[in-house]
């Protein structure tokens, strides 16, 4: 029996994911040139989703996608893009956690949510001042004998 890689699709995850990935349409508001079917063949929904789960799980950039394994790596970005904006992982995490509940129970009375978003008070004596705060040099220094840095000549020969 051969280990499956976290990136690979199994018969089971894919039964209970196919019914999240939205179906591709033709935008009624688009008025196409081509007739239905021309150019390049949509690609396997499974095998785009195996290269999500392939970058999410290795890190790698997505033209390092393998392309004999995934197809192109610009579709299966594209493809990723439009699950995105389709609610596609949105609901695949409702699906999880619900699938989650049901088999261990989840105890959503006791969660709780906290955080806070503020600058440490004591953080001044310890780290000292920001060095971008101090301003610039010329804000420093007084200009010579009290006269203004800008030239009131027009020209570089006083015309």
């Amino acid at each position: 029996m051969s280990q499956t890689q976290s990136w690979e699709v199994s018969d089971a995850l894919w039964e209970r994911v196919a019914p999240l990935v939205p179906r591709p349409g033709r935008d009624p508001n688009k008025s196409y040139q081509r007739k239905a079917g021309a150019g390049r063949k949509p690609l396997n929904p499974r095998q785009v989703f195996a290269g999500i789960l392939y970058v999410l799980r290795t890190g790698c950039q997505w033209k390092a996608l393998p392309k004999e394994r995934f197809g192109s790596p610009s579709s299966v970005h594209a493809y990723f893009r439009e699950w995105l904006v389709g609610g596609f992982f949105l609901n695949l995490w409702k699906a999880g956690l619900t699938e989650y509940d049901e088999l261990k129970g989840i105890e959503w009375s006791w969660l709780s949510i906290d955080g806070s978003m503020v600058k440490a008070p004591l953080a001044q004596d310890t780290v000292g001042r920001n060095p971008t705060d101090r301003g610039k040099k010329r804000d420093q220094t007084p200009p010579p004998r009290g006269r203004l840095r800008r030239s009131t000549r027009r020209g570089s020969h006083g015309g």
